[in-house]
C-alpha cells in the first residue's frame, strides 16, 4: 500500500491514491505527496544509506518555518526591513507564539461570561464590572492572536487557504470584532446588563456567540496539530 502525506497538516493516508480531500484540514488531493520507502542497503564508508536519506527527506520541517524559502520576494529586492520581518516571523513560529497567545483569550473569555451570568442571577454589580474588564483584555489580546495565527498559516502551513483555515480565520475575526462591539456598547451604556435593561438578554447572547466562535476556532486549531501515532 502507498502512503500519501498532506503537505498542509502532515496527515498520512494509506491507499493506492491520495484522498480527494484531507480529512483533517480539508486540503485537496493536489496537496498530497507520496512517501516512498526504499529498501536499506548495507552501509558503505563515506556513503549514507537510502534509509538515512529518506529520513532526511521526509522529516517534517513545517513546525519551525525556517526551511520555507522566500518565494514572493526576490533576494535582490529584499530590504533590510523585509529581512528583519521575515526573521521575526519565523521566530514567532519556532517558539509557538500563536498557541501561547491564543490561550489568553481562551482562558479569560469563559471567566468574563461566567461573571456576567452570575451578576445577572444575583444582581451583583461588581461581577458585571469584572466581566467588562475581562472582555477588554480579550479585545486587547485578539489583534496579536490574529497576527500570529496569520503568521503561522503563512510560514508553517504554507499559506494554503483550505475550508478549515478559512473557518478558523472567520471565527477569530468574529471574536475580535464582536468583542470590540460589546466593549463599546458597555462603555456607552453602563447599565446594559442590569435587570431593568431591555437589552440585557441580547447583550448576554452576543457573549455566548463569542464563546462559541472561540470554541470552534480552538477545535479547528487542534485538528492542525498531529502527534505520532494519530
Amino acid at each position: 500500500m502507498k502512503k500519501w502525506k498532506c503537505t498542509v497538516c502532515g496527515y498520512v493516508h494509506t491507499g493506492d491514491e491520495p484522498p480527494e480531500k484531507c480529512p483533517v484540514c480539508g486540503a485537496d488531493r493536489s496537496k498530497f505527496v507520496e512517501l516512498v520507502e526504499e529498501v536499506p542497503k548495507q552501509d558503505e564508508p563515506g556513503r549514507e544509506t537510502p534509509s538515512k536519506v529518506m529520513a532526511q527527506q521526509t522529516a517534517p520541517t513545517h513546525d519551525t518555518g525556517f526551511d520555507l524559502p522566500d518565494k514572493d520576494v526576490p533576494q535582490a529586492a529584499q530590504t533590510v526591513l523585509q529581512k528583519y520581518y521575515t526573521a521575526v516571523a519565523r521566530l514567532l513560529v519556532k517558539y509557538h507564539a500563536h498557541p501561547i497567545t491564543v490561550h489568553i483569550p481562551n482562558g479569560v473569555l469563559p471567566v468574563a461570561i461566567l461573571f456576567l451570568v452570575l451578576s445577572m442571577l444575583f444582581q451583583v454589580s461588581g461581577l458585571e464590572t469584572a466581566s467588562f474588564y475581562n472582555m477588554i483584555i480579550v479585545v486587547l489580546v485578539m489583534p496579536k492572536v490574529l497576527f500570529t495565527g496569520y503568521n503561522d498559516w503563512k510560514h508553517r502551513l504554507g499559506g494554503n487557504l483550505t475550508n478549515l483555515i478559512l473557518t478558523k480565520m472567520i471565527c477569530g475575526t468574529t471574536v475580535f470584532l464582536l468583542g470590540l462591539f460589546l466593549v463599546v456598547w458597555r462603555w456607552v451604556d453602563p447599565m446594559v446588563a442590569l435587570s431593568y435593561s431591555q437589552s440585557r438578554m441580547t447583550y448576554l447572547f452576543l457573549h455566548i456567540v463569542i464563546l462559541g466562535a472561540a470554541a470552534i476556532a480552538g477545535y479547528l486549531g487542534g485538528k492542525l496539530i498531529r502527534f505520532p501515532g494519530d
